[in-house]
């Protein structure tokens, strides 16, 4: 017996439908069978259903002879699964990576009857969003669908359960809310997004308004009529899955009926305006008037949502005003605090946007604590990310009182981004700008030729901030000339090198021996970091690499540690597998280049720091061509120029895998390109490069530009 069973009806979803499918084939989870339900579908969707058929040997097509609506196709799959668990998914949905793997941890850690899972929204722009379901309450409230959750077919069965025929909308009501009812303590929540589900422009009944979606209250009254039959069958027999408490249920049930049947007549892509009044009446007739939203008239109900409108209003407005009030009394006495005199033992830090203390702020900081220990340091943090401050740290939360107050004294700032809030440098102010990489994609206003990658920058504002420098730190020549023309002011460029780096070289055997063991590496492994870095056309964190599948191709003896950007938070939501480590809340990056034998990554500046420790560089690059062409790069990482690449090169997960299974990674000629990266990229870099910039911002009288 297989351990998923996923029934997939298809009806007119030719555009999607190979998305679909392979979302479920490629997840790392293998132990499933995939049923397509062609419910006389008039386009190409069984033919590619069937190429698939021919191609895997875990799909299969099953065709029915007249159509059955959605929740018939549901049911024609459901009695040919032979899978331990149920999942019905939509063809124009998506499994998202990893989900399966997820699914079954959270199964075999509890004995569930019904999981429910939360999920994503993505619309026809592909704009992708949460679901805005609550996974710390009723279960019933979570959004009542067929395809955010599994059902163990025994159970499915046992119980009679079905989907309403007819290609009526809301065939799903009444057996995914009675499984709900009926696994009572057996009924689970897994809050994590398994599931996207595709909103379409015109091209399905939840997009269409119209009477159809008048079903919804026909099914919730047939749910109510199931909910008594089985309630007063429990009281009367002694059965193996007894229904109860039953004076509990119907009460439940409702509650849910009462905020699904609002959400439906609140929508504006399904009640029209002049239906309102009815659906409310039935809705109102279904659920009972007991004080409820449904009771009055619908006058009555627009009146108090008017109402409810206003207030909701006037408190965003008192908000705003609030909030703009509090802006202008510190401008007030950030103003009044760049009159006093500037504290010539102060120095501001901050980094990646005030997410916590990292990167060459951070390594200057700590060389500053022990060669110029007159200089106070205060951190510049995220209000969300004060807990990451270690004790005894100074800092400031960003557009706090204190933080104008230290933005208006301090003589010196260091940065690798910038600083929120509209600061004003004054004069005898030095600004240090760090930079956190090296440059292989397009920066500053070079980006101004690759327009769908800038978000709507303010290249005005870039200036701006640049202005504001007094000095440029640069690790090699490549990046003073790029830093030079893309952020074209008069600061000075210092080429002392990166003191993130400096670790590097002064880390022993001991060191990284002490970090792996911290990290949960056995004695004797390879060790190999992943670490993909951000696409500007790609939302969250999906790696082109079944990670499972690699792994386990490497063998035994190589654990893989996952580095996310930090774009992503802080998982990356990896399937479980003992050789496959999720590193991305790691504090300290320097680490885990240190833990790894090898890094495998992709047009992450990652890169060009771990050169640093001579150690086998892999660069795996599926979609080379599609990121130089949305982001732009200065140099050509695959040419296999020695000075542009640094080492192996693959363009495929099996090319990645061949690499690492001929022993292909580390060769003569890799050692010879990664040589002429490292001394391209890596020319000041030699463990001293925090001491040098301290010695030069303040010991040596490091001065404002005039």
């Amino acid at each position: 017996m297989v351990r998923f069973s996923v029934v997939v009806p298809v009806h007119r979803i030719q555009g999607y439908l190979r998305e679909c499918l392979e979302s479920t084939l490629s997840q790392g989870f293998t132990d499933l069978e995939l049923i397509v339900v062609d419910d006389c579908s008039p386009d190409a969707s069984a033919a590619i259903a069937a190429e698939y058929v021919r191609r895997d040997p875990r799909v299969q097509l099953v065709r029915l002879d007249a159509r059955a609506g959605a929740g018939g196709a549901r049911n024609a799959g459901a009695a040919r699964a032979c899978g331990e668990f149920l999942l019905f998914l939509d063809g124009d949905d998506v499994l998202l990576p990893g989900a399966l793997a997820a699914v079954d941890r959270a199964l075999r850690e509890r004995d569930l009857d019904v999981l429910v899972f939360d999920h994503e929204r993505v619309d026809w722009w592909e704009s992708v969003r949460g679901s805005g379901d609550r996974f710390d309450g009723d279960p019933l409230a979570v959004t009542c669908a067929a395809w955010n959750r599994v059902f163990r077919r025994t159970f499915w069965s046992g119980h009679s359960l079905s989907f309403s025929s007819g290609v009526e909308p809301y065939e799903d009501v009444v057996p995914v809310q009675l499984a709900s009812l009926l696994a009572g303590a057996r009924l689970g929540l897994l809050d994590r997004a398994c599931v996207r589900w595709r909103r379409r422009r015109g091209g399905s009944s939840a997009s269409r308004p119209g009477r159809e979606h008048f079903a919804v209250l026909a099914r919730y009254e047939a749910l109510f009529a199931e909910v008594a039959v089985r309630s007063a069958h429990s009281a009367r027999v002694r059965c193996a899955h007894p229904f109860r408490p039953a004076e509990r249920l119907p009460t439940t049930a409702a509650a849910a009926a009462v905020a699904h049947l609002l959400a439906v007549l609140n929508d504006p892509h399904r009640i029209r305006p002049a239906d309102r009044a009815e659906f409310f009446r039935r809705a109102a007739r279904l659920c009972g008037q007991g004080g409820g939203v449904f009771s009055g008239s619908y006058t009555a109900f627009r009146a108090r949502g008017l109402v409810e409108a206003r207030v909701r209003a006037a408190r965003e407005t008192l908000a705003r005003r609030k909030k703009k009030l509090r802006a202008q009394v510190m401008k007030l006495s950030y103003r009044t605090d760049r009159h006093r005199a500037l504290d010539p033992h102060l120095a501001v830090y901050g980094a990646y946007w005030n997410r916590g203390l990292s990167c060459n702020p951070l390594a200057v900081y700590e060389k500053a604590r022990e060669l110029a220990p007159h200089v106070r340091g205060v951190w510049v943090v995220s209000s969300g990310n004060r807990h990451k401050v270690p004790p005894g740290v100074p800092y400031v939360i960003e557009g706090s009182r204190r933080y104008w107050e230290v933005m208006a004294r301090a003589t010196y700032l260091v940065n690798n981004s910038s600083f929120p809030g509209g600061f004003v440098k004054r004069p005898g102010q030095v600004y240090l700008q760090t930079h956190h990489g090296t440059p292989l994609k397009k920066m500053g206003l070079d980006q101004r030729r690759y327009p769908a990658a800038t978000h709507g920058i303010s290249f005005q504002k870039v200036l701006d901030h640049t202005d504001q420098w007094d000095f440029s730190l640069s690790s090699n020549p490549h990046s003073t000339e790029v830093w030079e023309r893309v952020y074209p002011s008069a600061y000075e460029a210092l080429e002392l090198g990166y003191p993130r780096n400096d670790v590097y070289f002064g880390a022993s055997s001991e060191d990284v021996t002490r970090i792996r063991k911290e990290l949960g590496v056995e004695d004797g492994r390879t060790v190999l970091l992943y670490a993909p870095t951000h696409r500007d056309y790609q939302k969250g964190f999906l790696p082109r690499l079944d990670l499972p599948r690699f792994v386990r191709a490497l063998g035994p003896d190589v654990t893989v540690l996952v580095r996310a950007h930090y774009f992503y938070g802080a998982r990356a939501g990896l399937e479980e597998h003992p050789r496959l480590l999720d590193v991305t809340a790691h504090p300290r990056v320097e680490e885990l280049c240190l833990a790894a034998d090898a890094l495998v990554t992709d047009y992450s500046s990652l890169m060009f720091d771990y050169a640093c420790l001579d150690r086998p560089i892999i660069t795996y690059a599926p979609d080379w061509q599609a990121y130089r062409l949305a982001r732009g790069t200065y140099f050509d990482l695959l040419s296999g120029t020695p000075g542009d690449t640094p080492g192996a090169v693959a363009t495929s997960e099996e090319e990645l895998s061949f690499l690492f299974q001929a022993q292909a990674w580390d060769t003569a000629r890799t050692t010879g390109l990664r040589a002429a990266f490292r001394a391209r990229f890596c020319p000041y870099d030699d463990g001293n490069a925090a001491e040098r910039v301290v010695r030069r911002l303040f010991l040596a009288g490091g001065q404002a530009r005039s």
